[in-house]
């Protein structure tokens, strides 16, 4: 004997369920839209964003208009912090005040970025691009950067580097020495 599925055909799998407000008449005129295109109101909805993101400006200038969906690619991760990096380092104008308070922690913490040490002060630089960021050293330390920047922990849950360059002794030769006098 073949079970009969519950349902009415495959299950599609919805990532996220979002509930918005409605006025009444726009309600009605959404459902009839949908009802035209043999769509349910769910999917006419989600079909009516993705149109108006394939022509949405997320960016423009002289030469033209980039448009949200055409910087899908650039812009989507699964990873929570792969995605704010990469939207940080492209658009950092559409991060909200939390997010501009990780990513100034972020811009800040030479251990996420790949750089080198400056001839003049012998110190830890960087340029802060997408080409010097290292993705994988944020995911480890995401959790960190969300409290510090939410005031739950201090600065000091950050990730160290070593911010003068480890080879270079100071001029003065007692780099081994303690700052405290001993008596």
């Amino acid at each position: 004997m073949v079970e009969k599925r519950k349902g009415a055909g495959g299950k599609l799998s919805r990532s996220e369920t979002v509930t918005v407000r409605l006025d009444p008449k726009l309600r009605y005129l959404a459902e009839l839209a949908a009802r035209k295109q043999r769509r349910t109101l769910s999917s006419f909805i989600e079909w009516a964003i993705e149109d108006t993101l394939n022509r949405f400006p997320i960016r423009e200038w002289d030469e033209g208009v980039t448009t949200v969906m055409s910087q899908s690619e650039n812009l989507w991760d699964v990873d929570d912090s792969d995605r704010f990096a990469k939207l940080a380092l492209a658009y950092p104008e559409l991060l909200t005040h939390d997010e501009q308070l990780i990513w100034k922690l972020v811009k800040e913490c030479g251990y996420l970025w790949r750089g080198g040490y400056s001839k003049s002060n012998k110190e830890w630089t960087w340029t802060v691009r997408e080409e010097s960021f290292l993705f994988d050293r944020l995911r480890a330390h995401w959790a960190a950067f969300q409290a510090v920047a939410a005031g739950e922990v201090e600065a000091s849950a950050l990730p160290k580097w070593p911010k003068t360059d480890p080879k270079v002794k100071s001029s003065s030769g007692f780099d081994d020495m303690d700052d405290d006098i001993p008596f």
